[in-house]
């Protein structure tokens, strides 16, 4: 896949397709930096560590049922699957699959002021120990 504009995500919340209703999605992965230099040694040197990942999702604000506040209101406080891929193509070695769990830690059902578009925003750590699953087919 050459470059693109990210037009036609796919993201699901334990199980639901909520891609209808996201404008924005971003999954942060990371490794713990550990220096492990030595007596000896010039330069310092390094390791990666544990990993951990946030995702992170901007939403348009649904009250219907089967939509974004009846879908993730219920989840608050529990750890639920997700997934999200670049397009809605099949998933292969260029639009791969990327899913795990995440602590849904907070939820925010409205954030705007008086004649805003009504939206909210929502950032989850990963929740169990085997990370982030990259699948291409």
């Amino acid at each position: 896949m050459a470059t693109f504009a990210l037009l036609d995500a796919v993201i699901t919340i334990n199980s639901v397709d909520l891609s209808d209703f996201a404008t924005s999605v971003t999954l942060s992965i990371e490794v713990d930096e550990q220096e492990d230099t030595a007596f000896g040694d010039t330069y310092r040197s390094r390791i990666g560590g544990l990993k951990d990942y946030t995702l992170d999702i901007e939403w348009n604000q649904d009250f219907a049922a089967g939509a974004v506040d009846a879908t993730l209101w219920p989840l608050l406080g529990t750890v639920t699957t997700w997934s999200v891929k670049a397009t809605s193509d099949a998933t292969a070695a260029t639009n791969p699959l990327y899913s795990g769990s995440v602590l849904v830690n907070q939820y925010t059902a409205l954030d705007g002021a008086v004649g805003d578009k009504a939206s909210l925003s929502t950032s989850w750590p990963g929740a169990v120990g085997t990370g982030v699953t990259r699948s291409t087919s």
